[in-house]
């Protein structure tokens, strides 16, 4: 009997523990957590998509695996306060187009149940793809487009980690006025030129407001069809305006048709500044020499790595694993994981509900970052990133090098623009 007895207690011992860990095994850690993302990997865009994909695994490289660099989830692999549970990447393909990136948005969200969104590029596609989020009550974090508009709809799901235009077309003609005031010129005449979408009519905007602030005569203003295939009618407008600072707004496959365009037809300015499409490796592997001397706008170069030495090295796995030098693009899409990754980790939770709570009470030190910004910490209200501040580059000698803010600047600027021969 007193065996019998000694077995039943070790029975229900057992039955006891078992029921303690079922709870416990279902509240446990995932191994992974998924996590959605769009860019344009097909059509016009495709090339400056696989740029930023690239910068996108690169950033889950580090989060996932372990490295010896000083730098926010290098050396813990994977989300520390979920067990090191792996973040999994879920793709979709706007091609470019506003329509399927909603489309492919609301598949990705509903079939593979991801908790945060991030990606999209181009300001109009991302104006449906974080619709389609914000519907569903899933976090977006953007990092790279740049419509003020995208954060002036009042939406609570949707945060965005760059400057937008109007802070990137304030800084591109205060770039101008310094260059004016050190080479003791007068540089007033103003063209803008802008691809027809969402993005590039809010760049126009913008750089109107800002011309009227710092006294440039506007003696262009020309909108012309994304995805352009003859821009001659342009161009001559252009030329006869004979302005003394060109700004345009393109995506890639514009900004190579024009540069080939302008240069055809001598259309020099003094200072000439590109956006977007310029920051494209494809740009200048495509015109070559004649890029030189351009100005674009970013909030990153490799010459961040002076004050920033974890820049060089997350560099050198970028260049071992794709061939060449993170380009601005890579560094921007590198950014929103980082920053999913560490709402996530304070959360300790993949509820969306959660996640977007940690958003908002976001703070990350610029030592977190490898763009200039000085931080991320969401506005309240619109959830602009308050820190987030640009750079100019120039492209000398084929790479795109730091010349503004002077303070900043890794080498100096080079003045006039001219075409190469």
């Amino acid at each position: 009997m007193k065996k019998n007895s000694l077995v039943v207690r070790i029975v229900l011992a057992f039955m006891m523990v078992a029921v303690l860990f079922v709870p416990m095994m279902g509240s446990a850690a995932p191994a992974t957590i998924k996590i959605g993302t769009i860019y344009p990997l097909t059509g016009a865009n495709a090339t400056t998509g696989a740029d930023c994909m690239s910068g996108v695994e690169m950033a889950l490289d580090i989060i996932n695996n372990s490295y010896d660099i000083d730098f926010p989830f290098a050396k813990t692999a994977g989300i520390p306060s979920l067990g090191g549970a792996k973040l999994e990447l879920v793709v979709g393909d706007s091609r470019g187009d506003a329509t399927v990136g909603m489309a492919e948005t609301e598949r990705i969200i509903t079939e593979s149940k991801v908790c945060a969104f991030f990606g999209g590029y181009q300001s109009g596609v991302v104006k449906t793809t974080s619709m389609a989020a914000e519907r569903l009550q899933i976090p977006y974090v953007l990092s790279d487009a740049t419509s003020p508009t995208l954060t002036e709809r009042g939406f609570q799901w949707f945060f965005r980690v760059i400057p937008h235009d109007g802070i990137q077309a304030k800084n591109a003609l205060e770039m101008v006025n310094d260059i004016e005031k050190k080479e003791k010129v007068d540089l007033k005449k103003l063209a803008i030129l802008w691809e027809n979408t969402e993005w590039g009519a809010s760049v126009a905007v913008e750089l109107r407001k800002w011309a009227a602030h710092y006294g440039y005569k506007l003696v262009a203003d020309i909108s012309y069809v994304y995805k352009a295939t003859d821009v001659s009618a342009e161009v001559l407008k252009i030329k006869a305006a004979s302005p003394d600072i060109i700004v345009h707004a393109a995506y890639v496959s514009d900004a190579i048709l024009f540069t080939q365009t302008m240069k055809a037809m001598k259309v020099a300015p003094k200072v000439f500044i590109g956006m977007a499409g310029y920051l494209d490796p494809n740009y200048v592997g495509t015109v070559g020499a004649d890029a030189e001397k351009i100005f674009v706008r970013g909030v990153y170069g490799l010459d961040l790595s002076v004050s920033k030495p974890y820049v060089a090295k997350i560099n050198e796995l970028y260049k071992k694993k794709y061939g060449r030098d993170m380009s601005p693009n890579a560094a921007r899409s590198f950014t929103a994981p980082f920053v999913i990754a560490d709402a996530i980790n304070r959360a300790k939770s993949t509820k969306p509900e959660d996640i977007r709570k940690a958003l908002l009470e976001t703070n990350m030190p610029a030592s977190a970052l490898i763009t200039a910004y000085d931080g991320v910490k969401f506005d309240p209200v619109t959830h602009d990133n308050t820190l987030a501040k640009s750079l100019y580059l120039q492209i000398q000698g084929g790479k795109l090098r730091v010349v503004w803010p002077f303070n900043l600047a890794a080498v100096p600027y080079s003045y006039p623009f001219a075409w190469s021969k």
